[in-house]
């Protein structure tokens, strides 16, 4: 896999919610990391739901699980 992990949440919207990826393929806008989880589950990966926070497998870009946007520098 090059290096890379195969879940990736991207940094904030400047409306809010982040970009979550899965080996290259983009899966959809979440909201929290509830919609993290489904989104996981709906692409086969195993991850307990209480442990995305934290999980190895995936690269929390742009901040940590708990920030979520939108971004506080966005323009209007």
């Amino acid at each position: 896999m090059s290096g890379s992990l195969p879940v990736v949440v991207h940094p904030p919207s400047p409306t809010g919610g982040r970009r979550v990826r899965v080996n290259g393929e983009i899966l959809g806008l979440a909201y929290g990391v509830s919609d993290v989880a489904e989104f996981l589950r709906r692409a086969g990966l195993d991850v307990d739901p209480m442990q995305v926070a934290v999980s190895p497998l995936i690269d929390w870009r742009g901040g940590g699980p708990e920030y979520w946007g939108p971004e506080p520098d966005a323009p209007s």
